[in-house]
């Protein structure tokens, strides 16, 4: 018969440096972007990306892995338009570009932030944005993995999906 075993987490903490990084490196890329959001979840569990637009960066250093933004398209839309000062009623390149950029402002503050943890990373890669859903992430043994979930306050945005962001961080210590 096979047991169960518990073992207690030491890795990425919801309380730690990395999550706090997340929060103040988001904070600050939505004032930029003329917008607002407030953490309504995190999880240290792989979780389904539930937005449409994904920004992917790699990085590396003391840990190597990834970081995703994954956004709602509405809040892609309306935190891209934010950040060049147009006015998007719909997804376009621009808006595709402009998600990239956003994932990149957080994942440089992420790394700014982390710069002397054990949680550094030095290298990050330019970022690939996926648009769509129903794809899913996998993710190999030995990531640690914290989850920031966020919620736009856009005032015109009924549907509660549409007003989410969550950015995941992957990290394998070396």
């Amino acid at each position: 018969m096979a047991t169960a075993v518990l073992e207690q987490s030491v890795g990425l903490a919801t309380e730690g440096p990395v999550f706090k990084a997340i929060c103040d490196a988001v904070g600050k890329c939505l004032v930029m972007c003329n917008c607002r959001a407030r953490c309504v979840g995190v999880t240290t569990v792989p979780s389904f990306e539930p937005g449409s637009v994904t920004g992917v960066i790699g990085v590396h250093g003391k840990v190597s892995g990834f970081v995703n933004v994954n956004m709602a398209e509405r809040f892609a839309i309306k935190a891209v338009g934010g950040l060049l000062g147009e006015e998007y009623q719909k997804l376009t390149s621009e808006v595709v570009d402009g998600a990239g950029e956003i994932t990149n402002i957080i994942v440089g503050g992420v790394k700014s932030a982390l710069a002397n943890s054990p949680w550094s990373f030095p290298h990050i890669t330019v970022p690939s944005v996926i648009v769509g859903s129903g794809y899913r992430m996998t993710y190999a043994r030995g990531l640690e993995f914290l989850s920031v979930v966020f919620e736009h306050d856009d005032p015109e945005a009924i549907m509660f999906e549409d007003r989410m962001m969550q950015v995941s961080v992957s990290l394998l210590r070396l």
